[in-house]
Order: C-alpha cells, then structure tokens, then sequence
C-alpha cells in the first residue's frame, strides 16, 4: 500500500505521457489551444478586479490604501488554492469509473490516476501563479521575498488531494451518487472558505469553526507570503501537514482494500 506513493516514480513514462495528454486533451480542438490555460486566470482576474473595483468598491481589510485592486488580488489568490483543490476533488469520484478500459482490458497502475489528477491541476495553479505575481509586481512595483515560500506553503494540501482522490475514485465505482454529493459539497465548500473574504475578519465563535477547515491556513499563509511579506504561521502549516498526510494514508488504505473489485462492477 505504501508503494502507492512512489508510483510516478515507478511508472514515470507512464506517468508523463498520460500527464501531457491530460493537460493537452482539455484543449484539443480549440483554436487558441493550451494558450486558453493562460488566457483564463486573466479573464477571471479582469472580471473580479471590475466588479469588485468599479461595483462594489470593495476594500480588504488592513489593505483599504491599497484600494479595490488589493481586494481582487487577495480574492484571486484564495480561488486559486480553491480551484487547485474543486478540480481535483470534483472529478475524483469519476477517475476509475470513466476508465473500464484500463480496468478490464490492461494492466495499468490505476493508483496513478489520482497523481494524474493533481498533476494537471498543478499546471493550471501554475500559470494562475503567474498572472498573480505579475500583477501584485505591477500594483506594488516589487514582490516580497516571502513569495518564493510558495510551494512550501500548498505543500500540505497535496497528500490530501491524493488521499481525496483514492478514497473518491474508490468509492465512485461502488456509489455513482458519489460524483453529484461531492459536486454540491464542493459548491457549498467555496462560500465557507476564506476564499471572498478574510477568515480573521469574522466573530470569534465563527473563527473556530473556520479554522477547521482544512483550506483555510493554505489560503491564510499564502495571502500572508503574498501580501504581507509575513512568514507563514507553521503552527497552522504543520497542522494542515498532518491532516493531509492522514487524508493521503487513508485513501490509499480504500484504495488497496477495493480495488480488487473494480473489475467487477465496470
């Protein structure tokens, strides 16, 4: 079970052809291509930085000088941890029952689906993460130095991202009401983060709850190393570090516990 880890590492042609046609099949038949993975954290930041700016003349808190501009950019930073997190928990109840071939027919590491998964949703975190520097560089003429902690701070979320989606694909095959629960789950998951507004600008008993969900010290520390050039609270990193790897030893365990079944069902 534990091996499952190591899959792409075992499997590394596999796991990079199957990658580059995940990444590139999205596109495939559009006139702009992959290009469009670019082209849409622009339109989303453009849209949120007109309605929130001219419509709403929002401002965050403790960035009012910063003007309706600093709210977008902190809005956008919290969607794109949300987006990294919806588009791999979204489609993973799906991921094995889409593929019967690969169950049936071939003798593929279905483990690695899941890293597959991730790794797409890493490609377009990536260019999201450019759009983002590039316009807090052109708001404050300069990034902090805190920015390169980046990766160390979504680390924590992707074991859990890879336990989510054992656990999902697992399940999917056996319950196919999994894919519509998760997808309202989801839905109802982006407006309890802290992903429109500030966890801390909430009551005090509201706080608590908050902070039980595991987005929210990734989003926080990522606006801290972004915004604030603030190191990130590693209480609350350590902790997310601790749950994702629980998520992660778990889903492997209903991974390796069903699989035998698979074939079956498909």
């Amino acid at each position: 079970m534990l091996s499952y880890f190591l899959t792409p590492i075992r499997y590394r042609p596999v796991f990079r052809q199957f990658l580059r046609r995940e990444v590139l099949g999205r596109y495939r038949g559009s006139m702009l291509g992959v290009s469009w993975a670019f082209i849409n954290p622009l339109l989303m930041l453009g849209v949120y930085t007109f309605v929130f700016v001219e419509v709403f003349k929002a401002r965050w808190p403790g960035a009012e000088q910063s003007g309706g501009l600093a709210f977008a950019l902190r809005l956008f930073a919290g969607l794109m941890v949300f987006n990294l997190f919806s588009e791999v928990v979204a489609r993973a109840p799906t991921l094995i029952s889409e593929q019967a071939n690969l169950v049936k027919k071939v003798a593929f590491p279905l483990e690695l689906l899941p890293f597959i998964s991730i790794g797409s949703a890493l490609f377009h975190f990536f260019l999201s993460t450019l759009v983002l520097l590039v316009s807090i560089l052109l708001l404050e003429l300069q990034l902090p130095a805190t920015i390169l902690l980046l990766p160390v701070v979504i680390f924590p979320l992707l074991p859990m991202l890879l336990g989510l989606g054992w656990l999902l694909s697992a399940l999917g095959v056996f319950v196919r009401d999994i894919s519509t629960m998760v997808g309202v789950f989801v839905n109802l998951l982006m407006f309890m983060s802290p992903v429109f507004y500030s966890a801390k600008s909430l009551a005090p008993q509201w706080q608590f709850w908050m902070n039980l969900n595991p987005l929210t010290p990734i989003i926080e520390n990522l606006r801290l190393i972004a915004f604030s050039s603030t190191m990130p609270n590693w209480g609350d990193w350590f902790l997310a570090l601790g749950v994702g790897c629980a998520v992660a030893l778990l889903g492997a365990w209903v991974f390796h516990a069903t699989r035998d079944g698979f074939a079956d069902v498909l």
